[in-house]
Order: C-alpha cells, then sequence, then structure tokens
C-alpha cells in the first residue's frame, strides 16, 4: 500500500527557496496515532498578563474570528504572518502546506517572503514530488516523528551555530541566504487518518536575523498556532468539498448543492443548449480489449470533449457509460453567442479526436468514433431521485430529443447533428450547417428537421 503524505520539496530558484506538498504513500492519507497521544509541553509562560500574553491573546482572537468567519487559507496564513511582523517578530519566509482530497492536486501551499510582503500560492499534482528530494526534508521528518506517535511534533534548527544544525539540504540554501534560524511545526487534523478535512498541516518559519528568533517569538508560535491551524482546517474541508462536487457533479451543480440546493424536487426551468455524445461501436470495442484498455479510451475520448467545452462556458453534467451530456445555459451570454460557442466547440472537439485517434492507432490501441448531438430547449434543472440518493440534472422533452438526435448520426453518415432550434438560434450558422430534411425521432410525434455540422469549416 502506498502512503499519501503531507510532505514538502524544497528547491532553489535564484535567491527565493520553496517548500511544496508533494506525496509518498498509501491512499489512505496519513494517519499519526499510532501511540497514545501526549500532552503538550506547558508554555514558559506562568501569566497572560504581560506583553507577550497580550500579543497571544490578541493573535488568537484574531484566528478564531478569521476562522468563524469562513476566511480562505490564503488570508489566513498571510494575516498571520503580517500579525508577526507587527508583534516584532523578525521573520524573513515562512510556509504552510496542506494535503487534499482531489482527482488533479495531492496538496497546495503558501510562501510568504518579507521582500514581497506578499503570499505566493502554490499547487502540487499528484506524481510530482521527487522521492530522494523528499525523504531528506525537515517535513519527511516531522510527519515520521508523527507516525511513531509524537503529538503535533516541531523542529528547531539554529542555521548560524554549525554545520550539524543544517542538517538538511534545505536548510543549507536557507543559510546560504542569509538564514539564521528555523522553526518548523506539524498540526495533524482528526485521530483516524480521515482525510476528507485534510491530514493536517505542516508550517515552517525562518529569519534572518543574527541570533535567531528569541524564546518570546516561539512562545509566541507555539501558543498561537493551534488556533490558526483549527481556522486553516476550516478552510480545507471547504476546499475539499466544494473540489469534490464540482468534480462528481460539474462545477455549477457542485457549486448549486454546496450553496444548499439539496432538497429533492427542487428544480428550476432552464433554457441551453444540450450536448450529448455517445462512442460509436462501443460494445465490441470493448469486448475486444481488457478493462484498464478501454477506461484508458474513455478517459481519452472525455478529455476531449471536455477540453473544447471548458473555455466555452458548457458544463459536463454526466457520463452515461459511453456517452455524456453537457448544457450551455444562457445566463451567461446571449442565445446566439452561446449556440455559436457551442458549434465551436463542437468542430474543436471532433478536429482533436482525429488527431487523438491517430496517436493511438500508431500505438496499437484502440481508438473511438464518436457522435454528438447539439439541440436547444427548455429542460428542469435540480434534484430528482430517491430520498436518500439524489442526482443533479436535467429532464424534459428535449433531454430525451437530443439522445435520440444523436441516434441519427450512423444512419445519416454524420458525426455531429444538430437540431433546427439550434440552427435558428445561430443566426449566421451559413455553409458550417448543411440541412439534412426532415427526419422522425422515436419517441417523439412530429418529425424534426436535422442539420449537419460541416466538420471541414474553421472555427
Amino acid at each position: 500500500m502506498r502512503r499519501a503524505l503531507l510532505s514538502a520539496l524544497a528547491r532553489v530558484d535564484c535567491q527565493v527557496c520553496y517548500e511544496w506538498v508533494g506525496e509518498s504513500g498509501n491512499d489512505e492519507g496519513f494517519s499519526m496515532n499510532s501511540a497514545a497521544p501526549q500532552p503538550p509541553l506547558p508554555l514558559p509562560l506562568e501569566t497572560l498578563d504581560g506583553p507577550l500574553g497580550q500579543r497571544i491573546i490578541e493573535t488568537h482572537i484574531w484566528a478564531v474570528r478569521e476562522g468563524l468567519r469562513g476566511a480562505k487559507a490564503y488570508e489566513l496564513f498571510d494575516g498571520f504572518c503580517q500579525r508577526l511582523v507587527i508583534h516584532g517578530v523578525p521573520l524573513w519566509r515562512a510556509h504552510a502546506a496542506m494535503e487534499t482530497l482531489h482527482p488533479q492536486w495531492n496538496g497546495y501551499g503558501y510562501t510568504w517572503r518579507r521582500d514581497l510582503n506578499a503570499i505566493q500560492p502554490e499547487r502540487y499534482a499528484h506524481g510530482e514530488l521527487e522521492e530522494s528530494i523528499w525523504l531528506n526534508s525537515p517535513f519527511h521528518q516531522l510527519i515520521e516523528r508523527a507516525q511513531a506517535g509524537e503529538l503535533n511534533p516541531e523542529m528547531r534548527r539554529r542555521l548560524e551555530e554549525g554545520p550539524e544544525q543544517r542538517d538538511f539540504p534545505v536548510l543549507q540554501e536557507f543559510f546560504a541566504a542569509g538564514g539564521t534560524d528555523y522553526f518548523g511545526h506539524l498540526f495533524e487534523f482528526g485521530e483516524n487518518g480521515d482525510r476528507s478535512h485534510g491530514s493536517g498541516i505542516v508550517y515552517s518559519f525562518t529569519t534572518d536575523r543574527k541570533g535567531g528568533f528569541s524564546e518570546d517569538d516561539t512562545t509566541l508560535l507555539r501558543a498561537t498556532l493551534p488556533a490558526l491551524s483549527l481556522a486553516m482546517k476550516g478552510d480545507a474541508g471547504h476546499v475539499i468539498a466544494s473540489g469534490l462536487l464540482g468534480t462528481y457533479l460539474g462545477e455549477d451543480a457542485g457549486r448549486r448543492v454546496h450553496n444548499g440546493a439539496v432538497e429533492r424536487g427542487s428544480v428550476e426551468s432552464l433554457h441551453a443548449v444540450l450536448w450529448y455524445a455517445d462512442i460509436r461501436g462501443f460494445t465490441p470495442t470493448s469486448d475486444s480489449a481488457p478493462g484498464p484498455v478501454i477506461i484508458d479510451l474513455l478517459n481519452d475520448v472525455f478529455e476531449i470533449l471536455a477540453a473544447a467545452l471548458r473555455p466555452r462556458g458548457g458544463q459536463v453534467l454526466k457520463f452515461l457509460g459511453d456517452g455524456m451530456l453537457a448544457i450551455f445555459s444562457f445566463a451567461d451570454g446571449d442565445r446566439a453567442e452561446t449556440c455559436r460557442r457551442a458549434l465551436d466547440a463542437a468542430l474543436e472537439a471532433m478536429q482533436a479526436l482525429v488527431v487523438r485517434n491517430e496517436a493511438r492507432a500508431a500505438a496499437g490501441l484502440p481508438v473511438a468514433a464518436v457522435d454528438l448531438a447539439l439541440h436547444l430547449g427548455d429542460v428542469l434543472y435540480g434534484n430528482v431521485g430517491a430520498t436518500d440518493r439524489l442526482d443533479f440534472t436535467v429532464i424534459g422533452p428535449a433531454v430525451n430529443e437530443v439522445a435520440r438526435i444523436e441516434a441519427l448520426c450512423e444512419p445519416l453518415d454524420r458525426k455531429v447533428l444538430v437540431s433546427a432550434e439550434l440552427a435558428a438560434a445561430v443566426e449566421d450558422g451559413g455553409d458550417r450547417l448543411e440541412p439534412l430534411g426532415r427526419h422522425p425521432l422515436r419517441g417523439v410525434k412530429a418529425a424534426k428537421e436535422i442539420f449537419a455540422l460541416n466538420l471541414n469549416a474553421g472555427l
């Protein structure tokens, strides 16, 4: 089993050093409770009445207030670093990184630099980490200690005191750039490695002041990072939920569900372009190749189709076996322009499929012929299903009609068919649309006028 870890990769870019999240583990995330929890070390403070105590209280209250407000991690970490500077901490560089749960991204992080007085956000793709660099990093050691049972481990390295304090390559780089002191801290989220709100968060803080951080500086960090981490955890859960909803339901549907559109039967009328694509002859293709090869084919086809939709406002609603249903809503543009964008997307997708099929055939892999239908109509958009299993989808006669139009692609020997409703809405279809006459649609009373998209037309 691979263990997905919250990790850091240290590298140098000119005079700037970065730490970022990678992965090196199993799909269960990192669970750091192999031993009984240990009580935190007491802070070297007898009272909070003095200046340091007041700074702790002020920062703690700020973190709690911002967390309750729902501040983003970017704002939280930037605000925290700004408050450290205001409170006299000689901060030179700071970094925070968290694991996330997303098909594309393994984690994200934020680097604060004094020379910019700003945050640099970063996202880390799966498989981006170089194993040798990760294994020889401070963050890796912090996670190993946490997995061994140490509660919220920290690391202090006084870089100017000698080579033994610079026992990781990134610390040597910090020292060469002027760093004098390094403080790292890890906080885990949850007790059983539940990744639904993130596995945890790691921080590093570096100064270039001669003599390094003072005892008050590190006390302020130790006392206030738990409150900051709780606020960051709240945002991490929100980011994970919104990302997964958008990935599995579609960007618009996911946003609606996350914003409260969750009651069964709650739907709204929508006038939209409907896009329905299906792989021609998929059954014999799937019978002739191993399962993983077919999955790779489907991923190739769906990515090409979706890539054409993304920049034009199309929203994938669902994948139906070897088919795909998407919509273009008129909410974000006028009628004619939205229809033109849908035609452009269809043309781009078909051209890209030709190129991809040539590459697959050259590699000895199965290829896919895709049929596509575009229609214009009114649909109901929202929650449909059972009490305990809902689908956020579109229903209505127009949905049935676009599927029936797609079924005409093979008998009419055309790749992309367009309804008369959409053709009329385009207004200036010109030589892009070829009339094919009226054709009966299964389950529809009257025959429908059908047009074909000219695949040789320019975008």
